[in-house]
């Protein structure tokens, strides 16, 4: 299904019957089937909604590179369009980050009644010392790279050099969204966690290299309101990596454990 904000076609799914709602938020650069067995687990008793942010999966792109604000803006309007009043919110990954910049909101449209982070991101890591020095050596090599008397003789080669830095993510990533990711990184939202007051379940792979376990539990004693369950074995994407260790967490956290 398809719903227009803001001149957005944004692509969403509502399944399930419930009377209350559980709303999941994505990961960057992931789409909505890839939550689809998590939506699975809650549909008998939740009415799920799972959605592409812009730029992600289906859903248009933003016309300008948007920052973690801006897609939270978009948030709060994609669930007044959809005329959700209460709901629980669950995030992954950018999704989380946009759970907690609600929390600089002094009001929203809709209550969160309870939040699952499942490998949250939001928290900038302080650097070691190995990683300092490779920023440093990148700023360097692209100063030089891009000096008039090197690009304007081998342009092909430094764009080549270039397309091969970064993360996955940012070198799959168009010029926009590429902008929107750095934004992103750089913003450390640790100030937002002791603001929200609701119950908070946070779902982490211990194997996860892109948000490390080390930074799900400074969330933990930031949150007022908070529990931390670690899913071995797993990456980022414990819900695909470990299914079974994770719905028994999931749907315990539901109330659904008895009964699946």
């Amino acid at each position: 299904m398809y719903t227009e904000i803001d001149e957005y076609e944004i692509n969403y799914e509502i399944t399930g019957q419930g009377e209350k709602t559980v709303v999941i938020l994505q990961g960057w650069a992931t789409s909505v089937p890839v939550y689809r067995r998590m939506a699975a687990l809650l549909e008998e008793k939740y009415r799920v909604v799972r959605f592409d942010f812009p730029g992600f999966g289906a859903s248009e792109e933003p016309r300008e590179p948007w920052n973690v604000k801006a897609y939270t803006d978009f948030f709060i309007k994609f669930m007044e369009a959809l005329g959700i009043r209460e709901a629980t919110l669950v995030g992954h990954s950018y999704g989380g980050r946009v759970i907690l910049k609600l929390a600089e909101y002094d009001r929203l449209p809709f209550t969160v009644e309870r939040i699952v982070l499942v490998d949250a991101a939001g928290l900038v890591a302080e650097k070691t010392a190995a990683q300092k020095a490779k920023i440093r050596r990148y700023k360097l090599l692209k100063k030089i790279a891009y000096s008039k008397l090197v690009y304007d003789f081998f342009p092909d080669l430094v764009d080549d050099w270039q397309s091969r830095q970064g993360s996955d993510d940012y070198r799959n990533a168009s010029p926009i969204m590429r902008q929107a990711l750095v934004m992103a990184v750089n913003e450390d939202l640790s100030h937002c966690l002791p603001k929200i007051p609701q119950d908070v379940l946070l779902i982490w792979g211990e194997e996860d290299d892109a948000v490390p376990l080390a930074l799900a539990e400074k969330m933990d004693r930031l949150l007022p309101q908070s529990g931390l369950v670690v899913i071995k074995g797993a990456g980022h994407f414990p819900f695909l990596e470990q299914p079974e260790a994770f719905d028994r967490v999931f749907l315990r956290y539901f109330g659904l454990g008895e009964e699946k």
